[in-house]
């Protein structure tokens, strides 16, 4: 087993405690399903948040998948002029195979977040 790392990103249709719940618990839940990652092989969670989602935690809405014991955090993500809003990030660090490919997760619109995985998709 090694430490591996993967990333993710949802973009979230609006600025409520809901939406921003929902959108940090479907990312993990992806990431984790696609991943084949068990809650205990997490090393740790860190989320950034565009500065215009400021209603809720995802680190605090993804414990309610039963990440007690995983370390998570959550900060602001960088302003970049013309950077996309609305989006959740997510940094994925796990204990893996080392044959192993991560598979990274981009839902709902932020796939345009990475062409290079995503050839096709609007940016």
């Amino acid at each position: 087993m090694s430490v591996r790392a993967v990333r993710g990103a949802i973009r979230v249709a609006e600025n409520s405690a809901a939406a921003i719940r929902a959108a940090s618990v479907r990312l993990t839940s992806e990431l984790l399903a696609r991943n084949r990652i068990a809650p205990e092989r997490i090393v740790s969670l860190i989320f950034s948040l565009t500065r215009d989602l400021n209603r809720a935690s995802p680190a605090e809405a993804a414990r309610s998948l039963g990440l007690a014991q995983a370390p998570l955090f959550c900060l602001q993500e960088a302003e970049v002029e013309g950077s996309m809003a609305g989006v959740i990030r997510v940094l994925l660090t796990y204990t893996g195979e080392e044959r192993s490919v991560p598979v990274p997760v981009y839902l709902d619109g932020a796939e345009a977040l990475r062409p290079d995985l995503f050839p096709g998709r609007p940016a």
